[in-house]
Formats: structure tokens, C-alpha cells, sequence
């Protein structure tokens, strides 16, 4: 035996190593193989330190879309009164019969019902759910909403049945001259 010392080889990581798909010894794979060297094996391998800063960022983020939405709804959609607008003649519309009419910008579809000889109710015409359109039955004493089943009170717009858990905008209705007009939209919560 000799006194010469000599030391281990350096050992290599298994981890850290690339090992080639067909199996094949380093040296004999094509220059493409030797030029970009991924382990697929571990290509798909992330580490817990990625992991959690992944779901911090999409946790921010998340929370700053709340805020942001937050302050659109505070802030950003004030809007001025609507002009009084001009719905229909008084002696046009029959009892128990209604009549759909754009307020307060032609994007908003508002339906006008005449409950009795002096008495008239105006709501916005989607669905608090889903925004669905939804059709006076005065018949019946409801609105129905065909799209999810959901019923609302004709003289009040509130809900009574489905999905919906919110009443329907009430338009704010001036009689004067014989002419029925449109006046606000109150936003109603319950």
C-alpha cells in the first residue's frame, strides 16, 4: 500500500444532472442534445419558494381587483340626474297592460305597467340575478324572469321566488298635462 493520498472524486449532484431520454452515454448524443441538455424529468419540477411567491402574486393581485372594483363603485360611476323624459300618453296605455320604453340612455330598457285608472309603476327592465330581460305579468300580479324562474312583485318589484335577491330598479313617474314622464331610477336594495 502507498501513503499517497489521494482524494475522492468530486461527486455530482443526481439532482443536477441531465440524463439523456434514450439512455445513451453523453458523448455519443447529436450536438442539438449536447447544445440544450434538459432533463425532462425534471422540467417540470418547481420549487416550494416559486410555488408560494406564484400564489402571493396571484393573491395581490386578486385583492387589488377587489379594491379596484371597490372603488369604481364608490368613486368612479357617479353620475349625473337623468333629464325627465317623456314616456306615453295616459290614455294610451290600458289597465293591466304594459308598455317598454329606453330610460335613461338607450341601453336601459324600462317597462311602464298601469296597475290601475290612477295608478302606474316603471322598473328597469334586467333582471337583478343575471340581467336577463324580464316580462310583466300582470295577469298573475308578477314579473317573471324566464331565464332562471325568478318572480318579482308587480306593485312593489320586489322578489318573491328564484334565484333574484335584490328588487328591481324602480323608475320615478311625474303625470302631468295627460302624459306620463320619467323622472330618476332609485337603485334599490330591499
Amino acid at each position: 500500500m502507498s501513503d499517497i493520498y489521494r482524494p475522492d472524486p468530486p461527486r455530482r449532484d443526481p439532482d443536477q444532472e441531465t440524463i439523456p431520454p434514450d439512455g445513451r452515454p453523453y458523448h455519443e448524443q447529436p450536438r442539438w442534445r449536447r447544445d440544450f441538455p434538459i432533463d425532462w424529468s425534471q422540467d417540470d419540477y418547481v420549487s416550494r419558494r416559486d410555488f408560494t411567491k406564484f400564489m402571493v402574486l396571484i393573491s395581490m393581485s386578486f385583492t387589488a381587483g377587489q379594491f379596484w372594483i371597490l372603488s369604481l363603485g364608490m368613486f368612479g360611476r357617479r353620475k349625473d340626474a337623468p333629464a325627465e323624459r317623456e314616456i306615453a300618453a295616459v290614455d294610451s296605455l290600458p289597465v293591466g297592460k304594459f308598455l317598454t320604453f329606453e330610460y335613461p340612455d338607450r341601453y336601459d330598457s324600462c317597462v311602464l305597467i298601469r296597475l290601475a285608472e290612477d295608478r302606474f309603476v316603471a322598473y328597469g327592465q334586467k333582471c337583478t340575478h343575471l340581467s336577463c330581460a324580464v316580462v310583466p305579468k300582470p295577469e298573475t300580479g308578477q314579473i317573471h324572469c324566464p331565464c332562471h324562474e325568478g318572480l318579482f312583485d308587480l306593485a312593489t318589484g320586489r322578489p318573491l321566488a328564484g334565484p333574484p335577491r335584490r328588487p328591481l330598479p324602480q323608475v320615478s313617474l311625474a303625470i302631468r298635462g295627460g302624459k306620463i314622464y320619467a323622472t330618476g331610477v332609485k337603485e334599490r336594495i330591499l
